[in-house]
């Protein structure tokens, strides 16, 4: 395809591929390559402890061992339940080692949400942190598993990661080309429906992704030599990719942690030198205004990825003042293993702009009508994209995959425009997704449970302008006369059931919603109520 339909390759800063080979490999044949290259060096670090990459390779197929005497073998769906840990990391390898999918699933999830992915996936085995264990083990009789595996548990009495891993010898399993069509992880999204969706990536996807991510850094990748800090939750594509994977790939080093404190950032930051520190545009904002942030070197970082959110020119401002760092904006989605767009990092970046394609994407901007004419320069339209990262299809739901899939063009429903030089901006979502703090939100998801509160007569959920989520969670109430809630019982009730960056932060009661003629309820006239109103304010 020439330039004047790519305008983008015109502005990729030299030394930066505009195709590459996606090679018939694995994640595993690169964790094979690091432990060949450098088994001693420092593949992971987690609360001081750390694991080399033969040790972390002795762990993940000794762990690959132990699950295939349960049964799990080439196609077997096994669940993941896990906080930030390296039991998550042997887990999420094993799985794939043996051939299996992994299922993707959120550990601040209630019992109803984690049921719900585990049927609609199949899912056969469970590997769940022990303490999220205890507080459902009795709603797990629902579903149905063969076997439920504890991870990060003192207990000898259960089947457990450590003990598997103990009991079993090393098992590599034999790959081929045909793996890197296989379904690797099944990332569960959602939709303007409320109805969870398995997104299926291929082997090929995963590596693809990382690939491109790794070409489009250009000169910032160093082999063997970069220091990944990460507290970007791993069960999520985004923390996947550019902080997982990225390290096997790379033969480098991922510094791990739970969760995020932005005193403990920089501290490690400090300490170890750290180079790379993928983020969300609210992780940038605790480690800027931390009181002591002056009191910390954190000149060895050299790159960090924004996502799941749009960056605040700010906020990129300030933290690149205060390290030195370079702090680029970058966009994807479930459905694309996740990045397709980023600023360059060594070219120019544009505020406001989600960057431009990366190495070996297309990307157009089409008519929201006909979804096929491109829109000139700087015209909002379909924001559609196709290569080597975008999914096979949503797992059992033909019918949903061909709307979104098109001659291999992902349609994001993102309205957005492109300039001249082919940096892509966003306008507005076409689906009513809620990004708060970087995780998806979607408002009939929320609505529904609402609904089953005997006070609530009519409720519509939108997402509004939040300082330092990005957005947050309002529920507009109209209350049955007979049964007025207030505001603490609407989200107490909320809490019982729905994970908790979910739970509505802002509760309106009102006496009517607006409605069209048919009796539509105009969430976007809400929205925008809400905005006129904090911009005088």
């Amino acid at each position: 395809m020439q330039h004047t339909e790519r305008p983008w390759l015109f502005s990729y800063p030299e030394g930066i591929l505009h195709e590459i080979e996606i090679p018939q490999k694995t994640l595993l044949d690169y964790l094979e390559q690091a432990v060949e290259v450098n088994g001693d060096h420092p593949a992971l670090v987690f609360e001081g402890t750390a694991y080399t990459y033969e040790e972390l390779a002795d762990k993940i197929y000794r762990l690959a061992g132990g699950l295939s005497t349960l049964g799990v073998e080439r196609g077997t769906r096994v669940a993941l339940m896990m906080n930030n840990s390296p039991e998550l990391v042997f887990s999420y390898y094993a799985v794939l080692g043996l051939g299996a999918i992994v299922v993707q699933n959120n550990p601040m999830y209630t019992a109803r949400e984690l049921l719900y992915q585990l049927k609609d996936s199949g899912a056969e085995v469970l590997i769940i942190e022990e303490k999220l264990y205890e507080g459902i083990r009795d709603e797990l009789e629902e579903a149905d598993l063969r076997h439920v595996v504890r991870a990060r548990t003192a207990s000898s009495q259960a089947c457990t990661v450590e003990g598997l891993m103990n009991d079993h010898k090393p098992l590599r399993m034999q790959r081929n080309a045909e793996w890197m069509e296989d379904i690797a992880v099944l990332q569960y999204t959602g939709g303007t429906t409320g109805v969870s969706k398995g997104v299926m990536l291929t082997h090929r996807n995963l590596v693809a992704n990382v690939l491109q991510v790794e070409a489009f850094m250009g000169v910032y990748c160093r082999y063997g030599k970069e220091k990944i800090l990460n507290v970007l939750p791993l069960f999520h594509v985004y923390g996947m990719t550019v902080a997982m994977n990225l390290s096997v790939v790379l033969g480098s080093t991922l510094y791990l942690l739970e969760r995020f404190s932005s005193r403990q950032v920089l501290e490690i930051i400090d300490r170890e030198n750290i180079t790379m520190f993928p983020g969300t545009p609210t992780i940038y904002v605790a480690v800027n205004g931390d009181p002591d942030i002056g009191l910390y070197d954190l000149s060895s970082i050299h790159t960090c990825i924004s996502g799941s959110a749009p960056l605040p020119a700010e906020v990129k401002k300030l933290f690149e003042e205060r390290t030195g760092a370079k702090l680029v904006d970058a966009y994807g989605l479930s459905e694309a293993s996740p990045v397709t767009h980023s600023n360059p990092v060594n070219g120019k970046r544009v505020t406001g702009s989600m960057g431009l394609p990366i190495t070996g994407t297309d990307c157009r901007i089409v008519d929201m009508h006909d979804g096929e004419t491109r829109m000139p320069a700087n015209t909002p339209g379909e924001l559609i994209v196709k290569g080597p990262q975008v999914m096979k299809g949503y797992w059992n739901r033909p019918e949903e995959t061909v709307q979104v899939l098109k001659d291999g063009w992902l349609y994001t429903g993102d309205i957005a425009y492109m300039d001249e030089e082919g940096y892509c901006f966003i306008v507005s979502r076409k689906k009513d997704v809620i990004i708060a703090g970087g995780y998806n939100i979607y408002p009939r998801e929320v609505e529904e449970v609402l609904f089953e509160h005997p006070g609530v007569k009519e409720v519509v959920v939108a997402g509004v302008p939040d300082e330092y989520r990005g957005e947050t969670v309002k529920a507009y109430i109209v209350p049955e006369s007979s049964r007025v809630p207030d505001e603490e019982e609407i989200k107490a009730f909320c809490r019982e059931r729905l994970a908790r960056y979910k739970v509505p932060t802002l509760i309106e009661f009102r006496d009517e919603l607006p409605k069209t003629a048919v009796g539509k309820i105009l969430r976007r006239t809400l929205i925008e109520q809400e905005r006129q109103k904090q911009e005088y304010t």
